[in-house]
């Protein structure tokens, strides 16, 4: 049991997640049938097997005839049989392939949901960064107003720079709780991803570090792209439809062999026990007649390969654009990054200069009010920013399916 008050860490958070989520406990449940399925292929060609049990009671309705079997009778019956067809090689070689594909569908599963965890541990992260920011904010309109009261008192300022400090420090105080619901709301969705009980004292460990990340589009769709699960899955679907197709004609098509062997004993009599075999060769004909319903069949089966032939095509082309939109996206996003950096200095020192103008007398409380807002902003916007920008480099891990970490490591770059 998690313990409440405590600290996560990334790798907590990812651990409990794939522990707990209920989706990712469903795709499980599949890979396990599938893989029993795999583990046993021999099951494709047992025979099956039966065993009976007779009672039974003769007697005359109208007649007068003596029966020689009159009475109460009863018997012991087994059979067994065996069908053989070309098309067994082909369902073994779709089961296989059934499996591989919840293979892959299970990583992939754990990998996004790796991200979605870490996407929103470090909104978390950034939201309390934010809080400290705003709680900041109200110490210093606390603190304005606190001068704001000695200045009045003493005649220095009128009440209107007084009722400016006042809305300033409830507006500063309204903005922190706002924003510390919007948080705990997060929290509380986020502790009920990774299983936990909600607990508004759960804090984090880590912080957003940001690497400018240097990729060209071409040579990443080059290297990973073919590593994407959803395209090696559909590649795989177009086997597992060719296979399924080749089982269909065969099973349809092909000459079948049947072999059956019966023995049935009555009344425990030896004498009238009996044993018997056959062996009969199938030859289908209307599969081979046009518009039949099992001619229809293998027609069909022939679309489905066509139809999943598109729909690699389509997840190819529509991968290939998500990685030059990312890449892109990310080239862009670290001028913003620089931007907001420039912006958030120069928002800095026009709060100093401004509050030192505003001891001085030479300008206004709802001068300082504004500069100190515009410092909270430009904070907010750096903020928001780095968080954009790690977003990024998180989609753009998902899109090539590679660890982020790995990513930073491979094609980050010294930051300016």
């Amino acid at each position: 049991m998690f313990a409440q008050s405590s600290t996560l860490t990334l790798e907590d958070a990812v651990n409990l997640a794939l522990e707990y989520n209920l989706p990712l406990r469903k795709i499980e449940i599949d890979l396990t049938a599938s893989g029993y399925s795999e583990r046993n292929l021999w099951s494709e060609i047992f025979p099956t097997i039966n065993a009976s049990v007779r009672f039974g009671y003769t007697t005359n309705l109208f007649s007068d005839v003596q029966l020689r079997d009159a009475g109460t009778n009863y018997g012991f019956g087994f059979g067994l049989n065996l069908g053989l067809n070309a098309g067994i090689p082909y369902a073994i070689r779709s089961l296989k392939l059934a499996h591989q594909g919840n293979i892959l569908r299970y990583e992939d599963a754990r990998n996004q949901l790796s991200i979605q965890v870490t996407k929103r541990f470090y909104s978390l992260i950034a939201e309390n960064n934010n809080l400290k920011l705003l709680e900041e904010v109200l110490n210093l309109a606390q603190r304005q107003f606190t001068r704001s009261e000695t200045l009045f008192r003493n005649g220095f300022v009128g009440e209107l720079s007084l009722t400016q400090s006042r809305i300033a420090l409830e507006n500063a105080r309204y903005n922190l709780e706002a924003a510390r619901i919007i948080y705990r709301n997060n929290l509380s969705e986020f502790l009920a991803i990774i299983g936990i009980p909600d607990d508004e004292n759960t804090t984090f460990t880590g912080e957003i570090s940001i690497t400018r990340i240097e990729a060209d589009a071409d040579f990443l769709i080059r290297e990973y792209l073919h590593l994407r699960p959803d395209i090696v899955r559909n590649k795989q679907e177009i086997e597992r439809l060719s296979a399924v197709r080749t089982q269909t004609m065969m099973q349809s098509r092909a000459p079948s062999l049947n072999l059956s062997l019966d023995w049935n004993s009555s009344n425990f009599d030896p004498f009238a026990d009996t044993l018997s075999a056959s062996a009969r060769l199938s030859i289908p004909i209307d599969p081979w007649v046009p518009g039949t319903s099992r001619n229809q069949s293998i027609s069909r089966t022939a679309d489905s390969i066509e139809k999943a032939r598109l729909d690699l095509e389509i997840t190819e082309n529509s991968a290939r654009t998500q990685i030059r939109t990312l890449c892109a996206t990310l080239r862009n996003s670290w001028d913003s990054i620089r931007i907001a950096r420039l912006s958030l200095e120069a928002a800095q020192r026009g709060y100093q200069l401004t509050e030192q103008a505003f001891q001085n007398g030479s300008v206004e409380a709802l001068v300082l009010e504004d500069s100190r807002n515009n410092m909270a902003n430009a904070r907010q916007r750096f903020l928001q920013a780095e968080l954009f920008y790690f977003n990024m480099i998180l989609d753009l891990s998902a899109a090539l399916n590679v660890d982020w970490k790995y990513l930073i490591q491979t094609f980050g770059v010294p930051n300016e």
